[in-house]
């Protein structure tokens, strides 16, 4: 069973076929039929679907706080046993806010960044709108960029990298491309095409930095505690959200209701922690980020 499971995922992971698969279908109708069904308290849904999951992916539960659900909804969004993510309690580091894959990373150059070796885009046209176009490319050029990607089976949750807070969000409709390594490597600046979310926020020394949430394919819907809504494809309120948030370093902000990807701003003043790079998995509370000294 192992042999054949390795043999069909071998093959749905060749690059034209898995681009196929996840991208050139109808993504906005599949985003919220999984949204739909991803709710459904149903126990036969649940347990199919979540064999259907595993059969494609590592999906492990052992380190999740409870191992029955009343949804697949419930799995995507599950918290962890207590203590699972020590928080690096050094105040010279900012702590990765998520489980994930670190994809393209480093120094922001002429108002330009990677989602790829190759494959760059702009903050002008990942942030779009006005009243962020007027501040933040030029406070945070020369400064460091870095994309964290959720997988399907990871810890969806994330959390504050430092002590902060978090004085806005701004809300951008848009597609559902997937934003695994295959896609970001055909489309180009897939980031600024999808649905995201820009929340502005600060240090408690001062220093302004933005966490960007960006959904993806069967993935649409954003929680922020900070937020009294569920934004999504469905959300026709205000784009522009005043908040009022101050979170400890490690609290929880939020959630995505399935996997996605996490892009992180930072003026100049810090670098990439040691270790951090292209490929490595990091754990929530790891260092991601140092002060320079």
């Amino acid at each position: 069973m192992m042999k054949i499971r390795s043999k069909f995922n071998d093959w749905l992971w060749q690059e034209d076929l898995n681009f196929l698969l996840t991208n050139r279908i109808p993504r906005i109708t599949l985003t919220r039929f999984m949204g739909w069904w991803s709710k459904l308290e149903h126990p036969w849904i649940v347990k199919g679907s979540l064999a259907v999951w595993r059969w494609f992916t590592d999906l492990d539960l052992s380190e999740s706080k409870h191992h029955q659900f009343v949804s697949v909804h419930a799995c995507f969004t599950r918290e962890l046993k207590p203590g699972l993510r020590p928080i690096n309690t050094d105040a010279d580091v900012m702590s990765s806010p998520c489980d994930a894959i670190v994809g393209a990373c480093g120094e922001i150059r002429n108002g330009e960044v990677y989602q790829a070796k190759g494959f760059p885009y702009t903050l002008e046209a990942l942030l779009s709108a006005p009243e962020l176009l007027q501040r933040w490319p030029s406070q945070l050029e020369g400064g460091t960029f870095i994309t964290l990607r959720l997988t399907s089976s990871m810890y969806h949750r994330f959390h504050a990298p430092c002590d902060a807070h978090l004085s806005h969000v701004t809300y951008i409709s848009g597609d559902t491309w997937n934003v695994n390594p295959i896609a970001l490597k055909r489309v180009q600046a897939l980031f600024c095409k999808n649905e995201r979310a820009v929340l502005q926020m600060t240090s408690r020394d001062g220093l302004p930095f933005l966490v960007v949430p960006v959904a993806a394919v069967l993935v649409a819907s954003m929680r922020f505690h900070a937020v009294d809504v569920l934004l999504n494809l469905r959300y026709q309120g205000p784009n522009e959200i005043p908040c009022d948030a101050r979170y400890a370093k490690g609290q929880e902000m939020g959630w995505f209701e399935h996997g996605s990807t996490i892009l992180m701003f930072v003026p100049p003043g810090y670098a990439l922690a040691q270790g951090v790079a292209n490929g490595v998995r990091i754990r929530m509370g790891e260092a991601l980020l140092r002060q320079s000294k």
